[in-house]
């Protein structure tokens, strides 16, 4: 029985030497080492021997199987080591090589146009105003000298989420918002940049969801002269200082008396083009003196206060200044157009 597991050892350990494999090793543990393996098999027969040599061979048979316990584990970390290295080999990184390159966003062309609003209105001491998007119908019309039964309402068809809940139709509202938070104690030099809605057929010039700019002044002794001032600095900080303007008579609810401005066109300056249709010039927003009904409503004295107000739309703005033909390129998130504008 000496002479078998002394057999079985170097077999086993032979064995062990030859493999190339963790499942050749598992497959041997399992052959001389499970319960059904050679050596246990020695060990059930050790009945059969002399008190004197049960001790003998157990302890043989013991050092047997740790031997070859502790070969099978040495060629388990040698093989484990070897698919380690062969696999770090595999996957090396030449880190020499040059990366991919890595695609850097800008900010929307409209939202640049609006910073850059902001940035040239603060610079004349206006402050930067935000307001809900869904609004009451008092703030959007009512307060706006626009009751529910004013025509001029049909200008703006609006999105009702209750009779009197809506998507705000202008900013005007944050306007509305701000002289009655001040109550009328105190001046108010502001625009309210944001998304408005209205009932549209979406086209090239259309749109049912679009961005404006609003301004308001309000303080005593304000004068057309001080909007015309205002306005004529934009155009000449935004489209450039050759740009001149002029100011036509119009009409909205909110200002009286109310204009339009219109900036000479840059392609034609002035001699009239396709652009500006022969005219030499091109309409650009409208806007006005704040009406004596609007300020007595926010709680402003219009004897001893007046003011004016003004609305623009970054979309028209960007389209003249960087000759976009159709205002859905704005909101179709195709990149080819929206990259051109990220150094803008």
């Amino acid at each position: 029985m000496k002479e078998r597991l002394q057999a079985l050892q170097q077999e086993a350990l032979a064995k062990v030497k030859e493999a190339t494999t963790l499942d050749e090793l598992q497959s041997i543990r399992v052959s001389y080492l499970g319960k059904k393996g050679p050596i246990t098999e020695v060990l059930r027969g050790m009945g059969k021997l002399s008190p004197e040599e049960r001790p003998v061979i157990g302890e043989l048979a013991n050092k047997v199987r740790e031997t070859i316990a502790n070969q099978l584990d040495e060629k388990k970390q040698q093989l484990e080591k070897l698919a380690l290295d062969k696999k770090l080999e595999a996957e090396t990184i030449d880190v020499t090589l040059p990366g991919r390159p890595v695609a850097v966003g800008g900010p929307h062309l409209l939202t640049h146009i609006v910073e850059e609003i902001e940035d040239l209105f603060i610079g004349m001491g206006f402050e930067v105003r935000e307001g809900p998007e869904v609004e009451t119908d008092y703030y959007n019309f009512e307060a706006l000298n626009l009751p529910k039964d004013h025509p001029a309402r049909d200008m703006q068809d609006s999105f009702y989420v209750t009779e009197e809940l809506l998507l705000r139709t202008h900013t005007s509202p944050v306007q509305a918002r701000t002289m009655g938070e001040y109550k009328g104690n105190k001046s108010v030099k502001m625009i309210c940049p944001g998304k408005v809605y209205r009932r549209d057929t979406d086209d090239a010039t259309h749109s049912h969801q679009f961005t404006q700019v609003e301004g308001l002044y309000v303080d005593k002794d304000v004068r057309m002269s001080d909007l015309k001032g205002v306005l004529n600095q934009f155009a000449k900080q935004f489209f450039g200082e050759e740009r001149e303007i002029r100011l036509r008579p119009s009409f909205f609810p909110f200002t009286e008396p109310s204009v339009e401005m219109d900036i000479s066109c840059k392609v034609c300056h002035g001699e009239g083009c396709s652009v500006c249709k022969g005219t030499g010039w091109i309409e650009i927003l409208g806007g006005g003196m704040v009406h004596p009904r609007v300020l007595e409503m926010a709680g402003y004295d219009p004897k001893e206060y007046s003011g004016f107000a003004f609305g623009m739309g970054p979309e028209r703005i960007a389209m003249l200044k960087y000759g976009v033909d159709d205002i859905r390129h704005f909101y179709t998130n195709d990149l080819r157009f929206l990259k051109q504008y990220h150094k803008a």
